[in-house]
C-alpha cells in the first residue's frame, strides 16, 4: 500500500538553495515568460505555437482558423502546471504578473469547454464531427490528461479553484463515454497520460470514479479483440498519422502480459507511470510484477548512461536490446521525463533506493541536457555524440542537432521541461509510516506529520558537487522518526555522524542507511560520499560503448567538447591510467566541476595520403589535455563536436 493510501502525505520539499534552487529560478525568471510568448506566437524566428490563439478561437474570443499538431492544446496544459508549482513555492512578490497570464489562460479553456465537459481545441474548432473517432491518433485523452494535471497543479500550488472544476467537468465526461455498460464505449487513449492523471485527480478530490476510470484504461488496453483495429475498420474513419502498429502505442498485449519495453517511448513510461500508481493504491502483485518487468527491460538493456531512453528516431521508439548508438541517438526529453516519473514511482512502490538512482541519473543527465543555460533554448533529442558536418550533410541525422532551438512546431518537450523542473520537490522525499526516506539530495526543508508536533528538516548540501550531505532539525519531535538516507549506487563508501559522533549505519538491501530517533531541535546529522572520477564501461553487448569509457563523478556524467578540446574527438583515446583532475570552475558554464585528464589524440593525416591503403599503416598519437564538462551544459558556447563515449 502506498503512503497515500494509509492517510499519510507524501512530504513535498521546499528548496530553497543550492543545484536545484537556481533552476528553480531559472523556470520562474527566464522558461516561464519566454515560453509564455512562445506560445503566443512572440518569439521572433521561431516556429509559430497557436496554442493559445486556439483557445481564444475555441472561446469566441477571437476569429480564425486551427493551427499546430492535432496535441497542441497539451503545450499549454503544461505550461499551466508548472505555472501552479511556481505559484506554489514563490513568494507573494513574485507572483503578480504570473497569476494574470494564468487568469487569461485558465478563462479562456473555462469559456473554451462545451456544455457536456469536452475541451479540445483542434475538434471543437476544426473538426467539430470528429469527437472520439481516432483515438489511437487525435490525442485527446492525451491532451485532456495534461490539462488534468495543470488543474491540480494549480489547485495544490495557488489554491485555483476554476481549473480544478473545468477538470471534473471533463473528467466527468470521459467517465460517462468509456467503460463497459450500456451506452459507453469500451476504448483507451493512443497516447498515454490520462491514466495517470487521473490518479492525481482521483487523489485530490476524493473521488473514487476517477480512480477507477484510470484502472479501466489500463486494464482494457492489449485486450482482443483490439479496439484501435475495429476503430480503424469503422465507416469514414480518417488516419492522422497512418501508424498502425499496435507495439507502437503498447495495445500489442494485456499490460500485465507485457514483457519487453516496446514502442513509442514517452507513451511507454506514462502507461508504465500510471501502472505503478495503480499498484501503489491496490497492492495488486500482477501489476506489480509488470511494472518490474517493464522496469529492468529499460533499465538493464535500453537506456543510455545518462539515463535517455529511446534509442531510434524511427518512431521515436525502443530500439533492440543494448542497441544504443550514440550518434543517432534519439533520447527524447520528454522521455527521459517519462522515465524520471515512473522511476519516482518505483521508489515509493518498493521503497528501494535502486529506481530513485535511475531518478537521479535521469533528473541530472538526461533531462536537463534538454535545456539551456539561458532557459531559452532546447533540445528535443538528446544525442551522446556530434559531429556538426555530418548532422548537415547527412539526412539520417536530420533529428540530431549541435544548435539548441528557440522553440519547435512539435513543442512538447520545452513546457514539459517547465512543469517537471520546477516540481523536483515532490520527488525528493517518501514516507513509509514513520520512516522519512531522503531519495535525492538538494537544499530545503522538509516537514513530516508524526505525533503531536511535525518534524521540519533542514537539509544543506553542495550536491552534486560537493558529497556532504547535512540535516538539521528545526523542531523537537515527539514521536521516533527513522530518517532513511539513499547510498547512491555510484557511492564506494560514505560516513555518518550524529552531533559529530561518528553512527554506524550500513545500508541495508534496500539501499538506504537508517538513523532512529526522537529528534530535537540540537539534532545534526552529516552524511558524506566520497567523490572519486569512475571510468564507466558499457555492457560488452553495446556495440557503440565497446572499447570505450565515460566518465562520472557523482550522479553527473561527463563528456569531451570541441570549444575545450578542438575537433576530430573521435581521434582521441584516454588510456586506462590516466590521471584525471577535479577542478572547480565558477567562471564556466554557469559554475561546474571539470574533470582534466592526460589523453593522447591521433595525428592528422598527411595531405595526398590514399583514403584507403594496404600494409597496416599506422599514425602516430601525441598527448594531449582533455577537459571534461557536465554532459547536461554542452552546446551552451556555439556549434561544434561532442562526445560522451571515448577510446580506452
Amino acid at each position: 500500500m502506498s503512503s497515500h493510501d494509509t492517510g499519510l502525505p507524501q512530504p513535498v520539499a521546499t528548496i530553497e538553495g543550492g543545484f536545484w534552487h537556481r533552476y528553480q529560478v531559472l523556470v520562474r525568471d527566464a522558461v516561464i515568460p519566454y515560453q509564455w510568448k512562445a506560445m503566443n506566437d512572440e518569439i521572433p524566428g521561431a516556429p509559430k505555437s497557436h496554442s493559445v490563439e486556439n483557445f481564444r478561437i475555441a472561446a469566441g474570443a477571437a476569429n480564425g482558423t486551427y493551427e499546430g499538431m492535432v496535441f497542441q492544446d497539451s503545450d499549454l496544459a503544461k505550461w499551466l502546471e508548472a505555472a501552479g508549482n511556481v505559484l506554489g513555492w514563490s513568494g507573494p512578490e513574485e507572483q503578480g504578473e504570473l497569476r494574470a497570464r494564468v487568469d487569461e489562460a485558465v478563462d479562456l479553456i473555462s469559456r473554451a469547454q462545451q456544455p457536456d465537459g469536452y475541451v479540445n481545441t483542434y475538434f471543437t474548432v476544426k473538426d467539430p464531427g470528429g469527437r472520439w473517432k481516432n483515438l489511437r491518433e487525435a490525442h485527446e485523452m492525451y491532451c485532456a490528461g495534461h490539462l488534468i494535471e495543470a488543474g491540480v497543479s494549480l489547485y495544490r500550488g495557488a489554491g485555483n479553484r476554476r481549473l480544478l472544476e473545468v477538470c471534473r467537468r471533463l473528467a466527468d465526461h470521459l467517465e460517462a463515454r468509456f467503460g463497459r455498460g450500456p451506452g459507453k464505449v469500451a476504448g483507451y487513449c493512443g497516447h498515454e497520460e490520462i491514466e495517470l492523471a487521473l490518479v492525481k485527480l482521483a487523489r485530490v478530490t476524493g473521488e473514487p470514479r476517477y480512480l477507477r476510470l484510470a484502472q479501466y484504461f489500463v486494464d482494457e488496453r492489449g485486450r482482443a479483440p483490439s479496439y484501435f483495429e475495429q476503430e480503424s475498420s469503422a465507416p469514414g474513419f480518417a488516419p492522422i498519422f497512418g501508424i498502425k502498429s499496435l507495439a507502437y502505442c503498447q495495445a500489442h498485449q494485456p499490460v500485465r502480459e507485457q514483457k519487453e519495453a516496446v514502442g513509442h517511448s514517452v507513451r511507454a513510461v506514462y502507461l508504465y507511470s500510471a501502472m505503478a500508481d495503480l499498484a501503489a493504491e491496490s497492492g495488486e502483485v500482477e501489476l506489480t510484477a509488470a511494472c518490474d518487468r517493464l522496469w529492468e527491460s529499460i533499465t538493464s538493456r535500453k537506456m543510455y548512461v545518462t539515463g535517455g531512453i529511446g534509442a531510434s528516431a524511427y518512431l521515436e521508439s525502443f530500439g533492440a536490446d543494448f542497441d544504443l548508438p550514440n550518434d543517432t541517438a534519439y533520447a527524447e526529453t520528454c522521455a527521459a521525463i517519462g522515465l524520471f516519473l515512473f522511476a519516482s514511482r518505483m521508489t515509493r512502490l518498493h521503497d528501494d533506493a535502486r529506481y530513485a538512482d535511475v531518478m537521479e541519473r535521469t533528473l541530472y543527465n538526461g533531462i536537463i541536457s534538454g535545456l539551456g543555460l539561458d532557459g531559452m533554448s532546447y533540445f528535443y533529442v538528446n544525442p551522446l555524440e556530434v559531429v556538426p558536418a555530418v548532422c548537415d550533410a547527412n539526412g539520417s541525422y536530420r533529428h540530431v542537432k549541435y544548435r539548441r532551438q528557440p522553440w519547435y512546431g512539435c513543442a512538447c518537450c520545452p513546457p514539459n521541461l517547465a512543469r517537471t523542473l520546477s516540481s523536483v520537490g515532490e520527488h525528493v522525499y517518501h514516507r513509509r509510516g514513520d520512516t522519512l526516506f531522503a531519495d535525492l539530495y538538494h537544499e530545503g526543508t522538509v516537514s513530516l506529520a508524526a505525533g503531536r508536533r511535525p518534524l521540519r528538516l533542514r537539509q544543506t548540501t553542495g550536491y552534486p558537487w560537493d558529497g556532504t550531505v547535512r540535516f538539521q532539525a528545526l523542531d523537537t519531535s515527539d514521536a521516533e522518526i527513522t530518517l532513511a538516507l539513499r547510498i547512491p549506487g555510484w557511492s564506494r563508501g560514505h560516513e555518518i555522524r550524529l552531533n559529530g559522533t561518528a553512527v554506524s549505519a550500513a545500508a541495508g538491501p534496500d539501499g538506504y542507511a537508517r538513523v532512529r530517533r526522537k529528534w530535537t531541535s540540537s539534532d545534526a546529522l552529516e552524511i558524506t560520499f566520497p567523490l572519486p572520477v569512475e571510468r564507466v564501461h558499457a555492457d560488452p553487448r553495446v556495440r557503440a560503448d565497446y572499447g570505450k569509457v565515460a566518465l562520472q563523478r557523482g550522479p553527473l556524467v561527463y563528456c569531451l567538447e570541441e570549444a575545450d578540446n578542438g575537433g576530430s574527438l573521435s581521434r582521441v583515446k584516454l588510456p586506462p591510467g590516466a590521471n584525471v583532475q577535479v577542478t572547480q570552475r565558477p567562471d564556466l558554464l554557469g559554475g561546474v566541476v571539470t574533470l582534466k585528464g592526460q589523453g593522447v589524440r591521433g595525428t592528422s593525416p598527411g595531405a595526398g595520403r590514399a583514403l584507403y591503403e594496404s600494409g597496416g599503416r599506422a599514425d602516430a598519437a601525441a598527448p594531449c589535455d582533455l577537459l571534461f564538462i557536465p554532459y547536461y551544459a554542452w552546446a551552451n558556447r556555439g556549434p561544434g563536436e561532442m562526445t560522451v563515449w571515448v577510446d580506452e
